[in-house]
């Protein structure tokens, strides 16, 4: 018999009341791990001296490629616990991509242009989405069951954990509000 899921979806207020953009939320629970897997063809590309995406979010076992598409070379490294690696100066794109093997935030940084700076979020959920203007986010078919609702923003500091509520999905669609505390 199949298992039931519903869409939930998720309104993120920052700590002055108002909608929170650009937030990624995700269904973390034994569910979610056992059902995530590896994606494929994610990208973080270096184009007029920026990282794009500014967040990429991928699943634990995701290579990661970085192609550097600017006439000038980058040092791209991270020293994040979640990731540690350099792929140092070079133009085009490098030999292999990067395999992010656990998950957490890896902070992204070029040695050569200070101002660069980027995110990759690795999850053990496939259930995950970014908020919207609006701060809200929709995932769809998350399973029925108990699970942990968490968010996390790039502005949130450095080594700060995600936001975190209990979550209960039934068999209808569902609407949470998740607040981060002042």
């Amino acid at each position: 018999m199949p298992v039931a899921a519903a869409p939930v979806e998720v309104t993120v207020l920052g700590t002055d009341g108002r909608p929170l953009a650009g937030a990624v939320v995700w269904v973390d629970s034994a569910a979610a791990r056992a059902a995530a897997q590896p994606v494929s063809g994610a990208e973080v590309v270096q184009r007029g001296k920026a990282f794009l995406p500014e967040v990429a979010v991928v699943t634990v076992g995701s290579a990661v490629d970085f192609p550097n598409q600017d006439t000038v070379r980058h040092h791209v490294y991270s020293f994040s616990p979640a990731k540690r690696f350099e792929l140092k100066l070079y133009v085009g794109r490098p030999e292999k991509p990067v395999v992010f093997d656990k998950p957490g935030i890896a902070v992204l940084g070029c040695n050569i242009h200070d101002q660069m700076q980027a995110w990759v979020v690795v999850l053990e959920s496939p259930w995950s989405a970014r908020t919207n203007a609006q701060g809200r986010a929709l995932m769809a078919d998350v399973p029925a069951g108990t699970h942990v609702l968490r968010a996390w923003h790039p502005d949130f500091p450095v080594g700060a954990s995600a936001l975190e509520q209990a979550l209960v999905v039934g068999g209808s669609p569902l609407q949470t509000t998740l607040r981060v505390a002042g």
